[in-house]
């Protein structure tokens, strides 16, 4: 879908065709499969994928996400949007995300400690995490104690290297890195993006609508991911 929508979009750009197939392929991208004991001993080999759409803008920044039905071409094109998010707003990265095949909800807290940790060792092994280099965040299925599992792993695999090795992720708890607004951002982020929507005249027209958000009647979408429950 993604790739569709930029040969959509490209006819209204003055971007030459070539260049169009340039933008449109990941620069890099990683398939691991992960080691894990189980708790009742058992032992499962689990994917795990990272993509970097474009490197032309260092470091590359996108999600984590732990989901049972994520593969590499969605991490590809979760990737490229986040190159084109990134550009529209002009921010100096390129684009990234990656993810671990699991369903959360069916793991315990310390089945998932360790596919994190072997996930992120695995990353710095191959040069795809890193303050400079590409720097993952928390997304579906992922929080703040994910990202401070990465950010202690890699901080302990390539402290003695990196002096910025605790920004290698971003999301992380306060007390380990953290800021103060990360947990509510994609929610505020959502919001202000409907909320300026609701705004634009010709949309609401065309939709038969009011303009603003107010008597309006919205459809969210919530996953819960509560690992210690």
């Amino acid at each position: 879908m993604v790739l569709e929508y930029i040969d959509l979009a490209a006819p209204h750009t003055s971007i030459p065709t070539d260049w169009i197939e340039v933008y449109k392929n990941c620069d890099s991208t990683l398939k691991l499969n992960l080691p894990l004991v189980r708790d009742n001993g058992d032992v499962e080999f689990i994917a795990a994928y990272r993509a970097q759409h474009k490197r032309h803008r260092l470091p590359t920044k996108g999600g984590t996400r732990y989901s049972p039905d994520l593969d590499l071409q969605e991490v590809e094109a979760l990737a490229a949007l986040m190159t084109l998010k990134c550009a529209v707003v002009d921010l100096p990265f390129g684009g990234a995300k990656g993810g671990i095949r699991i369903n959360p909800a069916e793991y315990s807290p310390r089945e998932i400690e360790s596919l994190t940790r072997r996930y992120t060792i695995e990353l710095a092994k191959k040069n795809f995490i890193g303050a400079s280099v590409d720097v993952p965040g928390p997304d579906m299925g992922t929080g703040e104690q994910e990202m401070t599992w990465m950010k202690d792993t890699y901080y302990y695999f390539n402290g003695h290297e990196d002096i910025n090795a605790g920004a290698c992720c971003t999301g992380k708890m306060k007390s380990n890195g953290g800021i103060n607004g990360r947990t509510e951002a994609t929610g505020l982020g959502v919001y202000y993006a409907l909320k300026q929507f609701c705004k634009e005249h010709a949309i609401m027209k065309k939709i038969g609508m009011p303009i603003g958000v107010e008597g309006k009647k919205f459809i969210v979408q919530v996953i819960i991911n509560n690992l210690f429950s």
